[in-house]
């Protein structure tokens, strides 16, 4: 349901206002207001782009449309500029293909093991029992935190969507210093520099006698991993200087606080895709892995679950007919411009044709540093769920229930495996 306060049919340059109601489909939602409106105005007051070109020339244009929006440190993404820039090539080195390589085999454990673990014949929600606990597993494996995080990280995955289902001001704000609990306790011993140079000096150091190396293999087997990601971006310096405490919570929040949610959720859409089109499933288990990485790109622009980034204006910006202020807080509606008619036609299942025009990931300056790590996670479960199961089918007597707002995708997506 909407409400449109403030648009007139005989006022073509009138912005809607709309109220979004917890009960919405966003995706259902922002396809009905793209019929009649470019541009809407949320009940938070932001100004809400909806058509693919709209969102694409925002997103490109950096200098009017500034990310610095959230009062908190944002790293990289809530940066602009050569401070951007900076902490964005440092970013980029973890996130690259060489630097992924060596995980792939350890993504592909994590996810054999999770199949492995499933039961047959029994209800599983996707997005829970799947999605987010490969998740969980896959970011800890990949940045060395201990598996004991993971019943912690999946109570918080769930405390976190329930609170930005509530909009619940105090909530959020709880829930955000819970997970940032969670990465200072993950930190604090990589943050000890004595101890850590000892421990960094001794697993490198040769050694001549028997005992010695008895001592460094205990070290090695029962303390830090001082080349894991974490150790590795604990040494990391900017501007010739070490990361503040602040700048490495921030990083590591957008690797697990964003990543985990989304990766759940994406895994839930192209569950719940398998069960709507189990025709084309054949094909998945024979595609290669560039084939099977673009159907579920497509999968995830038709229905994306990276809803949307936030911009602010940095003078006065007009929109077509709109006339956006200085200081005006502007959404990237990414679900709605994936699935413009203008740009996707009728919105049918393309991964060729529609590749070139998807934003799932975003563009620009700011698109997602860690496409290519999604991209490998998501491949990798699918596959090993394909592998593991032949027969994956929507629970009797049950249906397909969407996220609330803000959030995209699935909330339930009950299915059982054979």
């Amino acid at each position: 349901m909407m409400t449109s306060n403030l648009f007139d049919q005989k006022t073509a340059h009138a912005t809607a206002e709309v109220t979004i109601y917890k009960d919405s489909d966003l995706r259902a939602l922002t396809d009905n207001l793209r019929q009649a409106h470019d541009v809407i105005k949320s009940d938070a007051g932001e100004w809400v782009l909806l058509r693919h070109a709209d969102v694409v020339a925002a997103a490109l244009d950096d200098k009017r449309f500034s990310s610095q929006v959230s009062r908190f440190l944002q790293v990289p993404n809530g940066l602009d500029g050569a401070e951007h820039e900076h902490f964005r090539a440092l970013i980029d080195g973890y996130l690259s293909k060489e630097a992924l390589l060596p995980y792939v085999s350890i993504f592909d454990k994590v996810a054999t093991e999770l199949m492995s673990e499933l039961p047959k014949g029994k209800m599983l929600n996707a997005v829970d029992d799947i999605g987010a606990v490969f998740a969980v597993r896959a970011q800890c494996a990949w940045l060395g935190w201990p598996t004991e995080l993971e019943p912690r990280l999946l109570q918080w995955m769930c405390d976190n969507h329930s609170a930005t289902r509530s909009k619940d001001d105090v909530k959020m704000a709880q829930v955000a210093q819970d997970f940032d609990d969670i990465i200072r306790s993950v930190l604090q011993p990589y943050r000890n520099t004595d101890e850590v140079a000892g421990m960094f000096k001794a697993s490198t150091a040769e050694t001549k006698t028997a005992e010695n190396n008895i001592a460094i293999n205990n070290v090695t087997k029962n303390s830090l991993d001082m080349n894991s990601v974490t150790a590795q971006l604990c040494r990391e310096r900017i501007d010739g200087r070490e990361l503040s405490e602040a700048e490495l919570v921030s990083i590591l929040r957008n690797w697990t606080g964003g990543d985990l949610g989304s990766i759940a959720l994406c895994v839930g859409v192209i569950i719940a895709h398998i069960v709507k089109h189990p025709e084309q499933v054949n094909f998945w288990s024979r595609a290669t892995d560039s084939e099977l990485e673009a159907i579920i790109d497509e999968i995830l622009r038709i229905d994306d679950p990276f809803v949307s980034n936030r911009r602010i204006t940095t003078c006065p910006v007009s929109i077509g007919a709109h006339k956006l202020p200085k200081g005006a807080r502007v959404q990237l509606n990414w679900t709605s411009a994936n699935r413009d008619e203008a740009v996707f036609g009728d919105n049918s299942f393309d991964p060729q044709k529609q590749a070139a025009a998807n934003v799932v990931y975003g563009i620009g300056k700011h698109v997602c540093p860690g496409r290519l790590l999604a991209t490998w996670q998501l491949r990798i479960a699918t596959q090993a769920l394909l592998t593991h199961f032949k027969d994956i089918q929507l629970a009797a007597g049950f249906s397909l229930q969407r996220e609330q707002p803000p959030l995209g995708g699935y909330r339930h997506v009950p299915v059982v495996l054979a």
